[in-house]
């Protein structure tokens, strides 16, 4: 008879963002492009488990419906990235880290900032995945 486990291998651990920030969440626009707030209606690249509702960490590209802003905008779907969420998360270092609110910069379809200017602090992790919004991000943290 034929053995059923298979090799004997050493699990490896990797870190990963607490994901805070779930489907239908409102956040808001840290940037100038016109929108107020807007509506998780997708994330990018994550494969769930059946029924799973999906959600997005700092750094993570997402797809929102604009909820608040410009008359034109309303309504639209738009691709951002989120770079302040309030759940607390772990860093490499071992220190924990929290944003007062949950907030996302707005992309153009070509993937470069739509707007020219970014509120408030951006996360670490969102600026070393996103060079453009580290460049335009007055505070790193």
């Amino acid at each position: 008879m034929a053995k059923r486990g298979g090799k004997a291998t050493v699990a490896t651990f990797k870190i990963g963002l607490s994901r805070g920030i779930p489907v239908s969440a409102i956040v808001d626009c840290a940037d100038n492009s016109g929108v107020l707030q807007g509506k998780v209606i997708g994330v990018f690249g994550l494969r769930t488990r059946k029924r799973r509702i999906p959600t997005a960490a700092v750094g993570d590209m997402i797809k929102i419906s604009v909820y608040k802003g410009k008359a034109e905008l309303k309504d639209q779907l738009m691709n951002a990235v989120v770079i302040r969420q309030k759940k607390p998360y772990r860093r490499q270092d071992g220190s924990w880290i929290a944003f007062e609110d949950n907030a996302v910069v707005i992309l153009t379809p070509e993937g470069d900032i739509k707007g020219t200017e970014i509120y408030g602090p951006v996360a670490k992790e969102a600026a070393e995945r996103w060079p453009k919004i580290a460049g335009l991000a007055s505070l790193v943290v």
